[in-house]
């Protein structure tokens, strides 16, 4: 719109310019403190460029949702729960957002309802990451109509529910093709729990190749572990001891891939000379063992970056239509995979 002979930009002009959400620009115009300096430059920079007046502030501006961001993650924070993490707390503090973080096993003994009161608390919003309590909990919390976002969801969350994970059955699917092309065909699969919907997506990716190489699933072939290199052990141990052994082992996770690989080196197997073994997830440790695993590389830290993108645009109040958003996985070929 025209200021006499000069165009004034719009708080929406500055948000698309830069990339924040409208709530942040406002929070700049308007000299509010929660506001990380690089974001509030950001914004101050986007005004100069555009060539025009700021926006000023309105007559009866809209408080922009308050209150710090609740990050459940109540697991141990390595590897990959930390990546995750640390990738939201780090996109937190770059929108200028407090962070509460709730994490550890220990957290587990709190349950999610206790920690967020019916009406929200001081709480602005919540990301919270592989929750393990049950739907119906996640169906009450969305039903309150706080802001929340789910990275990585264990159950199917309710239909309406923002939410943010890898492309699993894609992931598992290009990982068994590899293998499948390499001439396997007795292909063992140490899968995670299988009350777990990640552990459904990527069996379902896993058949997928399977068919494709004109080979029937055998259910036999199957065990779902927790993901500990202990107990991937134990399953690795299992399938290696069978009257007739596959010639590959897949973990959905990295961590029971090394379990195999130690199952492997126990009974004199060489990897990949006899057996070969592939992980999932990509985490520090899959470069660190001998041979250095196949796997599924996950977009971790992007995930994290997500979460609090679209957390953002609800606090914001925009509208979503992506409310399920997968993000490509990637197949790392490494030194554990071989001819059959």
């Amino acid at each position: 719109m025209k200021h006499g002979d000069v165009t004034r930009a719009t708080v929406r002009d500055v948000a698309a310019a830069t990339g924040v959400s409208i709530a942040t620009v406002s929070r700049v115009l308007n000299r509010h403190g929660n506001v990380a300096p690089q974001t509030r430059a950001l914004v101050e920079r986007a005004v100069e460029r555009l060539g025009a007046r700021a926006p000023g502030p309105r007559r009866a501006p809209a408080a922009p949702p308050a209150g710090p961001i609740l990050v459940r993650c109540p697991y141990l924070l390595t590897d990959y729960f930390g990546l995750i993490v640390s990738s939201i707390a780090e996109t937190l503090d770059l929108h200028g957002r407090r962070l509460v973080l709730d994490a550890g096993q220990a957290a587990q003994r709190t349950g999610l309802l206790d920690r967020l009161p019916a009406r929200g608390g001081d709480i602005g919003g919540t990301i919270l990451v592989l929750p393990p309590e049950p739907a119906a909990d996640l169906a009450t919390l969305h039903a309150r109509r706080r802001p929340l976002v789910v990275v990585d969801p264990r159950t199917p969350p309710p239909r309406d529910m923002v939410a943010v994970s890898a492309a699993h059955a894609a992931g598992a699917r290009a990982l068994t093709a590899h293998l499948t092309a390499l001439g396997h065909r007795r292909i063992g699969v140490i899968a995670g729990p299988s009350e777990w919907l990640a552990s459904d997506a990527r069996l379902a990716g896993h058949a997928a190749a399977l068919a494709d190489a004109g080979v029937l699933g055998d259910p036999a072939l199957v065990r779902y572990v927790r993901p500990t290199v202990e107990e991937g052990h134990g399953a690795a141990a299992d399938l290696l001891d069978g009257p007739d052994r596959p010639t590959a082992l897949v973990g959905f996770n990295d961590k029971v891939a090394v379990g195999a690989l130690r199952a492997a080196a126990e009974r004199g197997l060489r990897v990949p000379g006899d057996l070969s073994v592939a992980g999932f997830d990509d985490i520090d440790l899959s470069r660190a063992t001998r041979p250095a695993l196949t796997t599924v590389r996950q977009p971790l830290q992007e995930m994290g970056r997500m979460a609090v993108t679209l957390l953002e645009r609800q606090l914001g109040r925009h509208s979503l239509e992506a409310l399920h958003v997968e993000l490509a996985t990637e197949l790392v070929v490494r030194d554990s995979t071989g001819p059959a």
